[in-house]
């Protein structure tokens, strides 16, 4: 299930939706879920995440995109000084300033469309409404599945 709520932009003075989040899932509830769907215990989730985002980092650091399938793709890219020189020739590393990760997140065509969807998964999302203190307003205009895990 997804939550929004109104939303007033500034420039133009128009309403709009905002999607919200209800809070933050931390290593520990994805480690438990995951053994609940799988045959591996807690502790050898816990052992495989713990080691992945090293083993990731060494791969994109020697010029690779890490692929992992149903999730996406991550990839590093450069931050530079925002000096631009003049000349091809005075291009060099000294410019950069440091590295960000990206993440595009897994594609898929539906019904031989060219338009590329991309999400996490395909799963349909209800979206209902949260007043500002994120509270769920009664009248709900989303449709989709129930959000619920099984």
């Amino acid at each position: 299930m997804g939550f929004w709520k109104r939303r007033q932009q500034k420039v133009n003075g128009l309403w709009y939706p905002q999607s919200v989040t209800m809070g933050t899932i931390d290593t520990d509830k994805i480690i438990e879920r995951l053994a609940q769907i799988s045959t591996v215990s807690k502790s050898d989730v816990q052992a495989v995440l713990g080691d992945l985002a090293t083993v990731m980092a060494d791969y994109m650091s020697l010029g690779y995109t890490v692929k992992l399938d149903g999730l996406g793709t991550f990839y590093f890219t450069a931050v530079t000084n925002k000096q631009g020189v003049a000349t091809k020739e005075e291009v060099n590393a000294n410019q950069i300033t440091g590295v960000r990760v990206r993440f595009l997140p897994e594609g898929e065509r539906k019904n031989g469309n060219r338009v590329l969807t991309r999400a996490l998964s395909n799963v349909d999302i209800t979206w209902r409404e949260v007043d500002d203190k994120g509270n769920p307003v009664d009248d709900t205009d989303g449709t989709g599945s129930d959000g619920s895990f099984g």
